[in-house]
């Protein structure tokens, strides 16, 4: 039972001041869920362009919408609030007890409220994973569990202890399947471990870059800095005692097919030498941002000072009264940078490409004393933010920002809609920069918002403010050589500088990678990939490897709406449903067929034809050597979620989804004996 002290002894003055901190259309679904109270579902939202506001209000909820509905008449907010300090008053009289979330009937028209519209009932269920009421809603659930026995023949190896391999541990321990870990590092947290570079923080809103089962887990800030996150990932691996499974300091080498055994060899080396293991299947969850990529300049290895890539950053580093170099100006550079002038004597920003950046106040504040007071005293106010923050992020919103409108003529965008950011967002820079003019076109991107990763900045100090400090300086002039003391760039200038830091990013598109992976018949998967790069059927298995599965593997980075976890979360309950019907029917191997696999990949094909990373003047990460996309994921999520539901039922159509988009194309059958070979 979760200790009320702090409500049973909160006064209503405390009460009331602290309902004013809450987001309306929270208490509006929430409410109404709780009491059913009909005057609550009567009060009306309104669309608003949150982003048309004046300076400084960006959403405080999410930088990347456009608009939100949200209660905006003055009286029906105040009588919101008051009706849920009365709710906790009446709560705290009575001694705070446990309570239900209401009917369970009630909850489709609860979500509408809090989302500001309605919803399909075919996409419920997704949204109640979201709400996360049910901690193990996308956990794997035996409809006829196995006799222990059978259970204990079977044994997963899981590669990597991020946020991928922590989850797959705990529902695989949670299932009842015998596994073990494999981490590099000597902690999990995967990226949020190594990634330590002063500035840190996550992209996403923290309530939502959490696992359904870590709904409680309390944040400090909307958008929380590294420590923050690698605290999260350690509670996870002790909250579940997941810790004594898990082998750190000991890397993967080769993931080897013996199809004789119908096992995984796993070879590996670690403290003590090298270590080999058996296992009936393989979830790989090393991630594809986790190995630093290192530019290629001349002199790098004549540089007598300090250099390192940012995921390397060294411990207790001290650089007062150091000349620092940052060569990279991706998401990372533009985190750091604001905070390492803070530290350095000096800055220097080597800047290929700027990136556009979206503002939001929230970004740098924690949160105010009352909002978490309210997390901790208002039964499932966090489950309804949560959901209410995921549908600020859901395919109705993010499917009109990323697709390109071939009929818009524009110099500069390729949507009417994408015009209007790229106009905000310059708006912004010209605001942030408006005291140097010759700023404002080195910091403003050619190509069109969206075509690379969009970078959320605070509204009030980012990299626009560093670069207006006397002791940080641009320079957009290409590098030509690092010197043992500095860097000559084209033209003849020369930087002198102490410390080089690459944030030159990580090896996307080399998925895998070093590790040698062989399935049938020996068969490298590089040889699957030597078409035009990376590719999965939904993101996980490939042909010729069974039962290997891959978290955040090809096209999992989700441009169809809600986060990444999610879409790992998915994967994961596919992966293990799939472990758990061969293990009950008795089985060896599931993969599935290179028809199956080009059938899928066509439909991220067609879906990507007019994602606004397709521009051809953005060059990065969204896109391969070969101009498509091996990390980004076009297809609504509503269809990846119907793709990935149950693989034991093949049953499931498309047919119970009512959205056209979300309707799972009888192309992809991602079911046993269907798509998925079972031997």
């Amino acid at each position: 039972m979760t200790d009320k002290s702090e409500l049973l002894t909160a006064t209503d003055e405390t009460i009331d001041d602290v309902v004013k901190y809450a987001d309306p259309m929270v208490l509006r679904g929430l409410l109404y869920q709780l009491t059913g109270d009909e005057t609550i579902a009567a009060i009306q939202a309104t669309t608003a362009q949150i982003r048309d506001s004046e300076p400084g209000k960006a959403s405080k909820d999410f930088a990347l919408v456009q608009s939100k509905a949200d209660v905006s008449d003055p009286s029906d907010l105040a009588m919101i609030q008051s009706k849920a300090a009365a709710f906790l008053k009446s709560y705290r009289d009575q001694g705070a007890p446990n309570i239900p979330c209401g009917p369970p009937e009630r909850l489709h028209r609860s979500l509408s409220l809090a989302a500001g519209a309605d919803f399909s009932a075919s996409e419920l269920e997704m949204w109640l994973e979201q709400l996360a009421l049910d901690p193990w809603a996308r956990g794997h659930v035996w409809q006829d569990p196995p006799p222990s026995p059978d259970l204990g023949k079977f044994v997963v190896a899981v590669i990597g202890a991020g946020m991928g391999g922590l989850n797959a541990a705990v529902q695989l321990k949670h299932a009842g399947i015998p596994y073990f870990v494999i981490e590099k590092n000597d902690e999990v947290g995967g990226t949020w471990y190594e990634n330590q570079y002063p500035g840190a923080r996550v992209d996403s809103p923290s309530r939502t870059y959490t696992h359904i089962y870590g709904v409680d887990f309390e944040y400090p800030n909307a958008f929380c800095l590294q420590r923050e996150n690698l605290r999260y990932f350690k509670w996870v691996a002790d909250h579940f005692d997941i810790r004594n499974d898990i082998t750190f300091k000991t890397e993967v080498k080769s993931v080897v097919w013996d199809e004789s055994a119908k096992l995984w060899e796993i070879k590996a080396a670690g403290p003590d030498g090298p270590r080999v293991w058996h296992a009936n299947a393989v979830i790989a969850s090393v991630g594809f941002l986790s190995r630093p990529n290192m530019p290629t300049i001349e002199g790098m290895e004549t540089f007598e000072g300090d250099a390192f890539h940012t995921a390397r950053w060294p411990a207790r580093l001290d650089l007062k009264g150091k000349r620092v170099a940052v060569i990279g100006t991706g998401a990372t550079g533009y985190q750091l940078v604001p905070e390492l002038a803070k530290l350095a004597d000096h800055t220097f920003v080597f800047q290929r490409t700027p990136n556009w950046c979206f503002d939001t106040k929230s970004y740098l504040d924690p949160f105010p004393a009352q909002v978490n007071w309210l997390d901790r005293n208002f039964p499932y106010i966090r489950n309804f933010i949560r959901f209410r923050l995921s549908w600020l992020a859901g395919p109705q919103t993010f499917a009109p920002i990323m697709r390109i409108d071939p009929q818009f003529e524009d110099p500069h965008a390729r949507s009417a809609l994408n015009k209007k950011i790229r106009d905000q967002q310059l708006a912004f820079i010209k605001r942030k920069l408006a005291s140097r003019p010759d700023l404002i076109e080195k910091m403003t991107p050619v190509a069109p918002p969206y075509s690379a990763r969009p970078i959320i900045v605070d509204t009030d100090y980012s990299v626009y403010d560093a670069l207006l400090r006397d002791d940080v300086t641009l320079v957009t002039d290409p590098i030509l050589k690092i010197k043992s003391n500095g860097i000559e760039v084209r033209g003849g200038g020369t930087y002198s500088v102490d410390t080089i830091v690459y944030a030159t990013g990580f090896k996307a598109n080399d998925f895998l990678w070093p590790m040698e992976i062989r399935g049938r018949d020996g068969k490298r998967i590089e040889e699957l990939w030597e078409k035009d790069g990376a590719r999965a059927y939904l993101g996980t298995m490939l042909p010729g490897f069974p039962n290997f599965f891959m978290i955040y593997g090809p096209n999992t980075n989700n441009f169809g709406g809600l986060q990444i976890v999610d879409f790992e979360e998915m994967v994961t309950r596919f992966a293990l449903q799939c472990i758990g019907g061969l293990i009950t029917q008795k089985k060896r191997t599931i993969d599935v067929s290179l028809d199956a696999y080009w059938r899928y990949n066509d439909e991220v094909d067609r879906a990507e034809t007019l994602m606004m990373y397709k521009d051809p003047r953005a060059n990065n990460y969204y896109k391969n050597d070969n101009g498509r996309s091996a990390a980004n994921n076009p297809v609504d999520i509503r269809k990846i979620w119907t793709w990935l539901r149950n693989p034991l039922n093949g049953h499931v159509s498309g047919e119970q989804s009512g959205n056209p988009e979300a309707i799972a194309s009888p192309i992809v059958r991602p079911y046993f004996r269907e798509d998925l070979v079972v031997e």
